[in-house]
């Protein structure tokens, strides 16, 4: 399948791919994102509400945390694409074992860690319909040094 060049121009302005949203307040505050072309994860609490971008802690995934928050987001996106209620939605938990399994497995590769790196992390969207997507979500990160 071609890139977008709504994609292409992300790249080119040096915007990064977010795979998983973890939370999202006001805009991304958690997730998995690429940052200099490796997974990490990324939380971020400090959102002012100005055109500034928000400085995040980054920690580096392991390939097995990658795979696994893949697995489960795409339990979620099938949730987020379907006709299902909130009463169905797989995070209240008993809902879908594999998905509870996995929150457990993945609690502490979420939990930074000491010595976790500061950056700044600007985002802008891209042009695709879905906000959900099985390959990540509709926003681009580019990070940069804290000032």
């Amino acid at each position: 399948m071609a890139m977008s060049s709504d994609k292409q121009r992300l790249i080119a302005d040096g915007f990064e791919p977010t795979y998983v949203d973890l939370e999202w307040y006001d805009g991304p505050r958690k997730g998995l994102a690429l940052v200099d072309g490796v997974p990490h994860y990324y939380e971020g609490w400090e959102y002012d509400h100005s055109a500034e971008p928000d400085e995040y802690a980054v920690w580096p995934a392991s390939e097995a945390a990658v795979a696994m928050e893949r697995e489960q987001w795409a339990i979620y996106v099938r949730y987020e694409t379907s006709d299902a209620g909130l009463e169905e939605h797989p995070g209240h938990g008993g809902i879908n074992a594999r998905y509870d399994e996995l929150q457990l497995l993945l609690a502490p590769h979420r939990q930074e860690p000491e010595g976790a790196r500061r950056l700044v992390g600007e985002v802008r969207f891209d042009d695709g319909e879905d906000r959900y997507r099985f390959d990540g979500v509709d926003h681009w990160f580019r990070w940069g040094p804290v000032k």
